[in-house]
């Protein structure tokens, strides 16, 4: 490490990124159980970067999130219990069952949103990167999106508009290496997005998004500098996602080799930073131990009350709606 950080930072990233690989393994299971309708992107492998990143954040500063965002929220501050609850459907979801897996928010902890639109995000964090400018606020709006969305026009007129008013707002890329399906030498020139952040006029800095200490201290300068009023920053962390575009066996996984899966789960972050706070005496084996079943004893209980939950009613359907127009 290259500075200092106290065991209390340590343990609690090492924490959220436990809670996020077993709370999105056990979600997966469900899922493809039938216990789960719909369809779940699982976060496994990118933990690093929702740790790394919300680390800098309080519950005033806001994130936009993707269809891929379970992560986002457990590492915002996002409970087990609405969340099991949400993708179940029930009433006791943060969104009452009406958000499911890819839209799910919670304006206490500023989640302002996951996104099933790709590139759906940015413009939203930077209109409240805007509003925290205007009222000098010093909050902190974070976007995360992937590698196929940075193509969208949506990420770079949002990206022009922050750097052009230095807006609070980081940009958040998980190049975890496909779009979808695609991989990224066939949907985009460069080998690095971080390099489109100079055509704005702002830093772009890539980072090992499998080594939560690189994006913890990346992250730390991108939010300190947005707080500052100096401007925004694209990150760019390279990770990589271990199950399928949907679920764990989707589709298949023969848009990509297994030894290309395994050579990524060599470096699984989880897996590294556990070996680094052992020899460091930051952590035992023991206490280790104890962080999983602590975990797994939550998501117990979680899945207990989704399951044990109601469905919202008929009278619900139009609650928390917005639309235009006189009701009928």
């Amino acid at each position: 490490m290259a500075k200092k950080i106290s065991t209390k930072v340590l343990t609690d990233l090492h924490l959220n990124m436990v809670r996020i690989r077993r709370f999105e393994e056990e979600a997966g299971k469900l899922m493809e159980d039938g216990k789960i309708p719909g369809a779940l992107h699982l976060y496994v492998g990118q933990e690093a970067v929702a740790s790394g990143v919300m680390a800098h954040l309080n519950n005033q500063d806001q994130i936009t999130s993707t269809h891929r965002g379970h992560g986002h929220v457990i590492a915002k501050g996002g409970q087990f219990s609405p969340m099991f609850a949400e993708l179940y459907g029930k009433a006791t979801g943060y969104c009452k069952g009406k958000g499911g897996s890819m839209h799910i928010s919670n304006m206490a902890l500023g989640i302002l949103g996951a996104n099933g639109i790709v590139g759906g995000g940015p413009p939203i964090a930077m209109g409240a990167a805007f509003s925290n400018k205007f009222r000098k606020s010093k909050q902190v709006s974070v976007t995360f999106f992937g590698d196929g969305a940075s193509n969208e026009g949506s990420f770079h007129e949002a990206a022009n508009m922050a750097a052009l008013y230095q807006l609070p707002c980081v940009f958040v890329c998980e190049n975890n290496g496909f779009g979808e399906y695609t991989a990224q030498s066939n949907h985009q020139a460069v080998t690095d997005v971080a390099d489109r952040a100079a055509g704005y006029g702002m830093p772009g800095v890539v980072v090992d998004g499998m080594d939560v200490m690189a994006v913890y201290e990346a992250a730390e300068a991108a939010v300190k500098r947005a707080r500052s009023g100096a401007g925004p920053t694209l990150l760019e962390c390279k990770t990589y996602r271990y199950y399928d575009h949907v679920g764990v066996r989707g589709m298949g996984l023969t848009y990509r080799t297994d030894e290309e899966v395994e050579a990524w789960k060599q470096r699984d972050a989880i897996e590294s930073f556990e070996a680094l706070l052992v020899k460091q005496g930051v952590m035992t084996q023991k206490k280790l131990d104890n962080v999983y079943a602590r975990v797994d004893a939550d998501i117990q209980e979680g899945i207990a009350f989704a399951e044990s939950s109601p469905f919202p009613t008929e009278d619900d359907l139009l609650e928390d709606v917005y639309f235009v127009g006189a009701k009928s």
